[in-house]
């Protein structure tokens, strides 16, 4: 057997095995028993019934989306600041500091979930869906950073010094010009943020304190058989809007590095 024909098989079964199981999620979706198993009892969309009609879902629903929409904008603030010191100036440390920028993504979730709750437990703070928010923005600014680098990077320095040269002054030069030039790049960046954190689950299990999130009360969920089909239904929708975000973000990325005329090296798909 030649080589190719090996990495052949080799990509089907990772493609099957990644994606198998996100596709047993609309085939039990629509399964009208209570149990996870074949052969399917029939054809229903009472579990889409059901999960519309249920108020927790909902005020989880809710708070998801007001931490999503939240972490979304304040890390794409920082990350705006943040590439554009990095991409622009140098300073001292300048290494070091982004490298504690970037630390999250290496840190394992888990630790930073700990350790943010040991903080605000001796601060005092009580946990709230604004904890979350404070947690979410702490892991979804170095995926931004990341993101507007690259956008910050494939500016064309000379319509900057074009601008200070026609009297610009730089906050005006920094909205007129570079803003619109690397606004693909901030879409792509709050849209990728939002779906991280609409999916995040062990920061917002540690710090939502009463105020459930999405991903908690799916996993609280998990405990009563008969809410498994109404959670396979949920996840079919989470799946759908995530491949949807997705896809928007890297449009917008794709659509930054041909407006700015730099050179793709990579993205989210």
């Amino acid at each position: 057997m030649t080589g190719g024909r090996l990495f052949k098989i080799y990509a089907i079964a990772y493609l099957v095995f990644l994606y198998a199981p996100i596709m047993l999620l609309p085939i039990f979706a629509f399964n009208d028993g209570t149990i996870i198993s074949f052969p399917l009892q029939g054809f229903t969309t009472k579990w889409f019934e059901a999960m519309f009609g249920n108020a927790t879902l909902h005020k989880a629903v809710k708070n998801s989306l007001i931490i999503a929409s939240s972490s979304a904008v304040l890390a794409t603030c920082l990350g705006i600041f943040t590439a554009r010191a990095v991409t622009r100036y140098n300073f001292p440390a300048k290494g070091g500091i982004v490298g504690l920028v970037m630390l999250p993504l290496v840190l394992p979730e888990i630790i930073v979930a700990v350790s943010l709750f040991g903080v605000l437990l001796g601060l005092g703070i009580p946990l709230s869906i604004w904890t979350v928010i404070l947690g979410h923005v702490l892991i979804c600014t170095p995926y931004t950073v990341a993101i507007l680098n690259s956008a910050f990077q494939s500016l064309d320095r000379s319509l900057e010094e074009a601008a200070y040269d026609l009297g610009e002054s730089r906050w005006s030069t920094f909205r007129l010009i570079i803003l619109p030039l690397v606004a693909p790049g901030i879409v792509s960046s709050l849209l990728i943020s939002f779906t991280i954190s609409l999916d995040e689950f062990i920061i917002a299990f540690f710090l939502a304190g009463t105020e459930p999130t999405l991903p908690v009360y799916i996993f609280s969920q998990f405990r009563f058989p008969q809410a498994v089909p109404v959670i396979m239904a949920l996840g079919t929708l989470l799946v759908l809007l995530s491949i949807v975000l997705l896809a928007v973000a890297e449009y917008f990325r794709r659509r930054g590095i041909a407006k700015s005329g730099g050179k793709d090296t990579g993205g989210f798909l």
